[in-house]
């Protein structure tokens, strides 16, 4: 499944319009940065509360195409910046992590 159908299927809220034909191969969940960097796998999405830069130097060193922000998270604008650069698609749920993790569980499984 691609990020772009991701999108469509959870009705996320896409920020910038890239990566949108990766190929998805799983999800990680993680709030904690070097738990991220030590598990996550290259394909996967990211789901987090997380909205600095970090995270998307994380994403682009795990080779992760998206990252779903939870709960109506906004990034801050160097984030934002970041992923344009970095070619890492930002999403944003209204939902719980619980919630997306769910939906994607569903979908990819």
């Amino acid at each position: 499944m691609t990020v772009k159908e991701i999108i469509e299927k959870l009705d996320l809220q896409c920020l910038n319009e890239a990566n949108l034909d990766a190929e998805v191969t799983g999800a990680y969940a993680s709030d904690l940065l070097s738990d991220v960097m030590g598990n996550a796998r290259s394909g996967q999405v990211w789901i987090t509360m997380q909205t600095h830069k970090n995270v998307t130097a994380i994403a682009s060193l795990k080779d992760i195409p998206a990252v779903i922000l939870v709960r109506g998270g906004v990034p801050d604008q160097d984030m934002l910046e970041h992923a344009g650069e970095e070619d890492i698609c930002i999403l944003v749920s209204k939902d719980a992590t619980f919630e997306v993790c769910g939906k994607l569980y569903a979908l990819l499984a």
